[in-house]
């Protein structure tokens, strides 16, 4: 008869968390590292700017997991991951992009579905190598799934900016495949 450690549900692990109990803070951290690191990474130019993001973060979420009343946990993180990095956007590259292109009508570039097909991992490597403001949009929308009056909003820009950034980093992506003739179909 092998007998090992019982496995904490979630629900477990963030009552153990609540009540101050390291065990479940590191098993906490275990659990989530990777996933919001990767959300970190997302919204960085480097690894240390990363880091600096997901420690923040999480003293966060130990901090306020007593404002977390049920739903998605893991959403409930990755939101205060993604507003942190916001924040941290905010405080070291406000004013990069002022330019009010409400009046611009949005682009789609056609062939959209080049992005689709290359991995996840070739797809996070061109996102990285986005202008900073173009990146910032793009995992916001693409990535987090925001709208561009949320975006706007968040960023404190107009929703017409949103969007031509956001067409913008499309734009920028398909002639990066293109580029690189990672497909023929552009």
């Amino acid at each position: 008869m092998i007998t090992g450690k019982k496995v904490q549900t979630e629900e477990e692990i963030i009552a153990g968390c609540k009540q101050g109990k390291a065990a479940a803070q590191e098993k906490l951290y275990t659990l989530y590292s990777r996933r919001m690191m990767a959300v970190c990474t997302r919204y960085t130019k480097s690894r240390f700017e990363a880091e600096d993001i997901f420690h923040e973060a999480f003293v966060k979420v130990f901090k306020h997991l007593d404002s977390y009343n049920g739903g998605s946990f893991e959403g409930w993180v990755r939101r205060i991951f993604v507003n942190t990095a916001i924040n941290h956007w905010h405080q070291n590259r406000k004013y990069e992009f002022q330019t009010d292109y409400s009046t611009v009508e949005e682009s789609t570039p056609a062939g959209d579905d080049i992005i689709s097909s290359i991995s996840g991992q070739e797809l996070l490597l061109l996102i990285n190598q986005l202008p900073e403001g173009y990146k910032v949009i793009f995992n916001l929308y693409v990535v987090e799934g925001y709208n561009h009056r949320e975006i706007s909003e968040m960023l404190g820009i107009a929703e017409g900016t949103s969007k031509s950034q956001l067409a913008k980093a499309k734009s920028h992506l398909k002639k990066t495949l293109q580029k690189h003739s990672i497909s023929e179909k552009c």
